[in-house]
């Protein structure tokens, strides 16, 4: 233990002195965090729901390319072919140089969490839980860095293998781009990734509910890792000129690779991919006695956010007032037959119904409904204005891409359940469908009560939007929309 316990010290005032390391294990997380904090600093809770993106960041750097690029400098330099020449065991030289990585990984991740907080994150709820899933995390990437220190001749042979893995798992593996924004192929090749596991353990316990919804990413990160660790350990090289070509051993790669394949197949076994979105049914006439159920169409490629992106499905007709719309009227209408954004989509998103809310959310949300009770715009005035207005808060949430975004429509719709009966709200949402371009906005100091920044910039846009979830709703209301 003593012998364990000097080298991880002396391995730690190695790592502190090393540009290089610090650069990867310290200064590039916190690019990472920064640029996020630029692309979400709208969001009612900063940084809160990014942080199992922020954290992986920070160990993969130190893992896969801090830790790899020391052991083979240190290689180059003879420093391993001397240790082997000290009356120490293998086993522990090398777990003392892991160990002290995992210490520089956990201060690492202590001040990406201290300047997220800085910047209005609130404390982890689950500290405890956080520390073991990222200790498991660390544990999986620190085994991967230990490979591709065996793979790798050079330090630039690092840097190129790091790139190859580090790239596509930020990209399609879940860590830098939300699993929500990817394609259905991406979906399927990220569960072959470690990257979706760590972020979904971290997430899990930095504000969902805990290790207990995240036991399959916790098993393929253990996997992932006692996996490096052998292929690691088996295949490790002392001295610089044995090179990886002229060296045997290399079926140990086989266990490695085959975690990674494992643990993707087993994620698809078990149904923790994504399937592809179903297509829409054909749809008859509306009759709202017995309507059959319609599923909002997925859309082909993701809209763009210009002011001409959202399209309004038309109406057959376009009523003067809410008043004046008939059952008829909309039972003749062709407009559910138009495609819709889907619900998990960029455009007008929703959650599926009685879902429960995050809990990093829940307090907004409630807020936000207390907020809307007591709203003037919302209680006062023609019935019609009312809903409008109502629809033009879920519109302008959607627009500045807030965190709540997908609940807020279902906020709106309670509050609209609630005051006025079925019947005339059936007539407002057709004829708010009908006519998105010729009805009043609420003010700018009438959203900055509901802690909004005011009008969006693109009001068209806005209009479409909120005319989009008059559709959706309306849908819902008459059974036509799951």
């Amino acid at each position: 233990m003593s012998a364990l316990r000097r080298h991880v010290e002396l391995s730690l005032r190695l790592y502190f002195r090393n540009r290089m390391a610090l650069l990867y294990g310290y200064l590039f997380p916190i690019i990472f965090l920064i640029a996020f904090w630029v692309l979400y600093r709208y969001d009612r809770v900063p940084l809160v729901g990014h942080v199992g993106e922020l954290l992986t960041v920070t160990i993969l750097g130190g893992a896969c390319f801090g830790l790899p690029t020391t052991l083979v400098s240190e290689r180059e330099r003879g420093v391993w072919r001397r240790y082997r020449l000290a009356p120490v065991p293998t086993s522990t030289l090398v777990a003392g140089t892991l160990a002290a990585r995992y210490v520089a990984l956990v201060g690492a991740g202590l001040v990406q969490l201290a300047i997220a907080m800085a910047l209005g994150m609130p404390f982890p709820e689950r500290l405890l839980e956080l520390l073991v899933a990222f200790t498991a995390v660390s544990f999986a990437f620190l085994g991967l860095g230990l490979v591709i220190a065996t793979l790798a001749d050079t330090v630039p042979a690092v840097q190129a293998l790091g790139q190859c893995i580090f790239l596509p798992m930020l990209i399609i593996g879940g860590v830098a781009v939300k699993l929500s924004s990817l394609p259905d192929w991406a979906l399927h090749v990220s569960a072959f990734f470690p990257g979706r596991y760590a972020v979904h353990a971290l997430q899990s316990c930095a504000t969902g509910h805990g290790l207990g919804e995240a036991k399959l990413s916790l098993v393929a990160l253990i996997v992932i890792g006692a996996a490096g660790m052998i292929t690691g350990s088996k295949m490790f090289r002392w001295d610089a000129q044995q090179r990886f070509v002229a060296r045997g051993g290399k079926g140990w790669l086989v266990v490695a690779l085959g975690a990674w394949i494992g643990m993707g197949g087993l994620a698809e076994a078990q149904g923790h991919v994504a399937a592809p979105a179903a297509s829409p049914e054909p749809v008859a006439a509306l009759n709202v006695s017995a309507a059959p159920s319609y599923n909002v169409a997925p859309a082909l490629e993701p809209p763009s956010l210009s002011s001409d992106s959202t399209v309004v499905p038309q109406c057959r007709s376009t009523p003067i007032s809410w008043r004046a719309v008939t059952l008829p009227m909309i039972e003749s209408d062709a407009l559910f037959e138009a495609a819709l954004p889907p619900d998990p989509g960029l455009v007008t998103p929703m959650v599926p119904e009685n879902s429960p809310p995050e809990p990093q959310l829940a307090g907004e949300i409630k807020k936000l409904t207390r907020a809307l009770e007591s709203w003037g715009p919302a209680k006062d005035g023609d019935p019609g204005q009312r809903v409008w207005n109502l629809l033009f808060v879920a519109g302008t949430f959607d627009i500045d891409q807030l965190a709540i975004e997908r609940r807020v429509p279902w906020v709106v719709f309670d509050q609209m359940k609630r005051e006025h009966p079925k019947d005339r709200l059936i007539k407002i949402l057709y004829w708010i469908a009908c006519n998105p371009d010729s009805l009043p906005v609420p003010s700018d100091e009438e959203l900055k009560a509901l802690e909004l920044r005011g009008r969006p910039g693109d009001i068209r846009e806005t209009r479409h939007r909120s005319a989009i979830y008059a559709i959706k709703l309306l849908g819902r209301l008459l059974g036509r929309i799951r």
